[in-house]
């Protein structure tokens, strides 16, 4: 039996292809990033495909749309194992894998109601420190409050 070695979708000509994504979580990627953002941004989604290093993972390209470091560091906390690859003209220009920072500055809120950062009359805006990486865990700079996987899902309206 030949096995059919064509591609399951295009190359793109410019933007970002979204690789090594946990299974299943594409969707998840999709949401947090607020895609699709218009007509330019034709995407791909590749879900629970086979791969060497995870057995399964997702894949989402996005044309026309190179990702900020900000958008970088809110895939790290929903998908640590993914990998950046930004195309121009058909070819891969730069290739990064995803790091969980050690620091994030308004990405997330905290997870204590009554922390000033989530205060109306207060201009503060969200900090975290990384406390551990395998279970996620960010501490609030302000009332040193925990911030887990579970809460950080919430706040994206992710389910799991």
């Amino acid at each position: 039996m030949e096995v059919d070695k064509e591609l399951l979708v295009r190359k793109i000509k410019d933007g970002t292809v979204i690789d090594h994504i946990p299974a299943g979580n594409a969707l998840n990627v999709i949401k947090i990033l607020g895609l699709p953002r218009g007509k330019e941004n034709r995407m791909a989604i590749i879900m629970y495909t086979s791969s060497s290093k995870m057995k399964l993972k997702d894949i989402v390209k996005v044309e026309g749309l190179e990702l900020t470091s900000r958008e970088v560091n809110m895939i790290s906390l929903i998908a640590p194992t993914a990998t950046i690859n930004i195309v121009r003209n058909y070819v891969v220009v730069k290739k990064e894998r995803v790091k969980i920072p050690d620091y994030f500055e308004g990405i997330i809120k905290c997870s204590n109601p009554n922390c000033v950062s989530n205060l109306e009359r207060e201009t503060a805006i969200p900090k975290f420190r990384l406390v551990s990486k395998k279970p996620l865990i960010l501490r609030c700079l302000y009332c040193e409050r925990h911030t887990y996987r579970e809460d950080i899902l919430r706040q994206f309206g992710i389910g799991r």
